[in-house]
């Protein structure tokens, strides 16, 4: 009879945060800006697939992947090795000025997963979510000769300022930094479990689109209306995917009034659902979709993707120095080979995206087996490995001190994590999660929740 390995495990060398970390974040708070978030004491070394060590020699369990970022995990050989030998080669010429065929064959690449019979999709390349985000406003502006732009509650678009505008999260990004973008306006997002309007969970969705069609007859013509911008699956909002018919709904209103649909795929898509860009999950095509973070895992690069006959903006009016550099675009595709299947990681059966649905189907079915030992877990939600889990109070609040509790306890028994939304932990480790290191994590939780109880 064959012995299975034990399934790796946390090893906590000191207490948190150790020696070396505190002097390091000590260092940190002394000379960075006061703008960044430290929310655990945690400064890495290296890392080796889902484990990142930091520089006391602790080895944590990553369930957040930088926010969605190592899409392979840390150190990946496949992309090491992309990296390496285009580093050899050239490191930076301009994609402005002159075509490289590493990003060409990229954009190649990146359409065939987006066009259908008879559309020709064009990819502009920047180097992060917000970049492709501000480059989805000049373009439907320019396209539609309109200015006004429509976005969601709790939406997160980016910090510049004119995604810092469209983010509908938290004021604090807002705060102190206007004037703003004009000519911008929100409208409630469509969350099942928390259901705007007076709407229910089956009618949220059409309850969303009457809202704006009441916009349009009251405040805001449609005609001055260039586009609207929605996360097809909403981050930072909560993780919260949104009721079946909701997207298309808002493709329909779109058609009608002439107006663009753009899908913020940067922290959803890239085979994180289980599909390359999620709103495949909901059988309907955007104008403009814009896509970053796990696109090169971790190498910074971007890309605002459009249909052909939407990219009519004129040579020169919109470019980037950096956008598209070729060390980042090597490791896009050794991340695409991964995604794809062309190459295989072990364990991760026929792709990564294979991978995610198969490990988070696991999660999501052992966190609603959770659910009925503590009922503190309101919600959980999500698609892939794009899960949400929302602590609420026993009378059915948002509970953000518990969630803040359970979330600190986690990492203090080896398991990095990230909130999001008013109460929700996110769950978004690498596509190369194995079951048995999800066991791992699922049972960090789970002894979190009964210390907490």
């Amino acid at each position: 009879m064959t012995t299975l390995p034990k399934p790796r495990q946390p090893e906590l060398k000191t207490a948190l945060p150790g020696p070396k970390t505190a002097a390091i974040m000590e260092r940190d708070a002394r000379h960075l800006s006061t703008s960044y978030m430290r929310p655990y004491p945690f400064v890495p070394d290296h890392g080796e697939g889902v484990w990142l060590t930091d520089v006391d020699g602790n080895t944590m369990l990553d369930f957040f992947a930088g926010i969605a970022v190592s899409t392979t995990g840390h150190a990946h050989p496949h992309v090491v090795k992309a990296v390496q030998e285009q580093i050899t080669r050239f490191t930076h010429v301009c994609l402005t000025d002159y075509p490289q065929e590493i990003t060409t064959s990229l954009a190649e690449r990146m359409v065939r997963h987006i066009e259908k019979p008879g559309e020709k999709w064009r990819v502009f390349f920047g180097n992060s979510g917000a970049e492709a985000v501000e480059a989805a406003v000049k373009l439907a502006r320019n396209h539609t000769r309109r200015s006004h732009i429509i976005s969601t509650i709790g939406s997160f678009h980016g910090r510049t300022y004119g995604a810092i505008t469209l983010t509908g999260s938290k004021t604090k990004y807002k705060r102190g930094f206007g004037p703003l973008l004009p000519n911008v306006s929100h409208v409630p997002y469509p969350n099942p479990f928390r259901p705007p309007l007076g709407a229910t969970a089956d009618t949220c969705a059409q309850a969303v689109i009457d809202h704006i069609e009441g916009l349009f007859q009251t405040v805001l013509p449609a005609d001055e209306v260039a586009a609207i911008i929605v996360e097809p699956m909403q981050g930072e909002g909560g993780y919260i995917v949104p009721p079946a018919d909701f997207l298309p709904k808002l493709r329909a209103l779109c058609d009608a009034h002439g107006i663009l649909l753009i899908f913020d795929e940067v922290q959803a898509g890239m085979g994180r659902t289980g599909k390359m860009y999620s709103f495949q999950h909901f059988n309907v095509q955007p104008d403009i979709v814009t896509v970053a973070k796990g696109i090169a895992s971790g190498m910074p690069i971007s890309a605002m993707l459009a249909k052909e006959s939407v990219m009519t903006w004129p040579v020169g009016s919109h470019g980037s120095t950096y956008g598209g550099n070729p060390v980042a675009a090597a490791a896009a595709h050794a991340t695409l080979d991964l995604l794809e299947g062309v190459v295989k990681h072990p364990g991760c059966g026929a792709s990564l995206m294979a991978n995610a649905r198969d490990v988070g189907a696991y999660i999501l079915s052992e966190l609603r087996t959770m659910q009925t030992e503590f009922p503190c877990l309101g919600d959980v939600r999500g698609e892939g490995l794009f899960i949400g889990l929302e602590f609420v109070t026993p009378d059915g609040r948002p509970d953000g001190k518990l969630r803040d509790e359970a979330s600190l306890a986690m990492f203090e028994r080896g398991l990095l994590n990230l909130d999001c939304g008013e109460a929700v932990i996110r769950i978004s480790p690498p596509l190369i999660l194995t079951r048995e290191d999800a066991a791992t994590g699922l049972e960090i939780m789970r002894e979190t929740l009964r210390a907490l109880r």
